[in-house]
């Protein structure tokens, strides 16, 4: 019978706290570019002109389409040699967390923009004519009175994927990034307690996660008696 040993645990936090922070190094820059490049892509694809709108769509479908892990392993295969590049980095230079940060984000980008874009349609088309009343131009319209009002109305969705992005950064495994769980195992397999670092590593990927959706569904409640 395996007999659980937490003892490797302590000694180990320094080493889980640092890729905790590679964990939400990525989200967060996930998060903010995946928003503001989902936001181009929302507009393009609501746009009139149709080159607009057809680039718009294939990006989205082609990367929902591409498993994430196949996404990170394309980026960190490819940004590496175009940073060399544009940079003058020297060879061998260790660029994965900006592969893993530029693969999420382009990634992301295409699941907000469907987020973003099912949140401006929801915004009644009075406001855009009563805006175009006012003298405002489309641009103007779109950010001083739709996006505002639309992005009240997504943040809980927008937050949701934002937690379900930070579980997803474990999977920057395949780059051999040390992220929280990527260290969670090498200290397992180190140490010869695998099961129970694994454990702990799940533990708290549930603890921050649910703790984080109970704070969006408040949000939610209050929004909705506001």
């Amino acid at each position: 019978m395996y007999e659980f040993d937490w003892t490797s645990i302590p000694g180990a936090l320094p080493f889980l706290w640092q890729g905790m922070l590679v964990s939400l190094k990525i989200t967060a820059v996930a998060v903010v570019f995946g928003i503001a490049w989902g936001t181009v892509l929302a507009m393009m694809r609501l746009s009139s002109l149709r080159p607009l709108a057809w680039f718009a769509a294939g990006y989205v479908n082609l990367f929902r389409a591409v498993p994430l892990v196949m996404v990170l392993l394309w980026f960190f295969l490819i940004v590496p040699q175009l940073l060399e590049r544009l940079l003058g980095l020297p060879p061998g230079a260790d660029v994965r967390l900006a592969s893993a940060m530029t693969g999420f984000a382009l990634f992301e980008a295409a699941y907000y923009s469907e987020i973003i874009r099912a949140g401006i349609q929801s915004v009644s088309k009075g406001q855009m004519a009563a805006a175009s009343a006012l003298g405002m131009t489309y641009g103007q319209a779109m950010r001083l009175v739709v996006l505002p009002q639309a992005f009240r109305n997504m943040v809980p969705l927008l937050l949701t994927q934002g937690i379900i992005l930070f579980q997803d950064t474990s999977l920057v495994y395949v780059s051999a990034l040390a992220d929280f769980f990527g260290a969670a195992y090498k200290v397992g397999d180190r140490d010869g307690r695998l099961v129970e670092l694994l454990l702990f590593a799940g533990a708290v990927y549930f603890v921050i996660c649910f703790a984080a959706s109970q704070l969006v569904r408040r949000y939610q409640k209050k929004l909705k008696t506001a």
